[in-house]
């Protein structure tokens, strides 16, 4: 097995993400050691029995104490009391890094507090599933997925490329954006999906009675998509749009634009015009599939 990359990774808070970068980073060799950290008993308690970690502790600061790599994995409203405990508790030449859908937290939250020569490294592994909890993990989640880094301006390139090259050992593909550039990419290919999502299945649950027994019993697959989608952690997604409000909102106006061309064409009998469209997305769909991103 190749040397390892980070000598002491510590991971702070256990759910899907965290869980399947212990699995990952043990798999693959990329940590000799690693410290699991969650604020919840029972999450301590499954990390124990699953050995995902050599040591699982609950408080943040003493599981990064002599952490060379800190991830921090828990929904970003917990960033700014994690950033207080992690800033004075990192040793000299460590990095914290983390995996939110935003990046703006990790700036302000995070790093708003690291002492000097403490180096934050945001990043954003673009994988998931919709389910959650230290069980839920797997090591093979991260292969072949995008891993996008957003090193902040004064990062020494080290540290970018150590937390670069730990993604690559754990089965990722990564790219580099600056955080502002991150978020506005994120809310239309993540952040605008997940709330139609969110939408679609409260409109469903509005129904009548009928209607709505039917619509469950009866969900086709685009449907049932959209209930997968829309399964994902209520807490971390609450976070995400809060966090990104102006890039959601931004695009979410766009989407608007775009429904209201398509309301049109349906109800003057636009069969080119739907054709067309229809045909665009298509094309877009085809080439995520050749990207293996599908």
């Amino acid at each position: 097995m190749a040397k390892p990359i980070i000598d002491t990774l510590a991971i702070i808070g256990f759910g899907l993400i965290g869980s399947s970068i212990a699995r990952a980073a043990r798999k693959s060799g990329a940590a000799k050691r690693i410290v699991a950290c969650d604020a919840a008993a029972p999450a301590r308690r499954t990390i124990a029995k699953l050995k995902l970690a050599d040591e699982v502790v609950a408080d943040p600061a003493k599981a990064a104490a002599k952490a060379d790599l800190v991830i921090v994995a828990t929904p970003l409203s917990a960033y700014p009391k994690l950033g207080k405990a992690l800033g004075k508790a990192m040793k000299k030449g460590a990095i914290l890094s983390d995996v939110g859908s935003v990046k703006r937290p990790a700036l302000d939250g995070l790093g708003a507090t690291l002492a000097k020569g403490v180096h934050l490294v945001p990043a954003h592994p673009i994988a998931g599933t919709e389910n959650s909890g230290p069980e839920s993990g797997f090591a093979e989640l991260f292969k072949d997925r995008w891993c996008i880094v957003t090193p902040v301006r004064g990062t020494p390139k080290d540290a970018a490329r150590i937390v670069e090259a730990f993604w690559k050992r754990i089965g990722s593909k990564t790219a580099r954006m600056t955080p502002a550039h991150h978020d506005r990419v994120l809310a239309i290919t993540s952040h605008v999906p997940h709330l139609i999502a969110y939408t679609i299945v409260n409109t469903a649950s509005d129904l009548e009675s009928t209607l709505r027994a039917e619509v469950i019993k009866y969900s086709a697959s685009g449907f049932r998509d959209f209930t997968r989608v829309a399964a994902s952690h209520p807490v971390m997604w609450r976070d995400v749009f809060l966090a990104n409000k102006d890039a959601v909102l931004e695009m979410m106006g766009r989407l608007y634009e775009d429904i209201a061309t398509m309301q049109k064409a349906i109800r003057h009998d636009e069969g080119a015009t739907l054709e067309r469209l229809f045909s665009k997305a298509r094309k877009i769909r085809r080439s995520i599939v050749q990207a293996k991103q599908a």
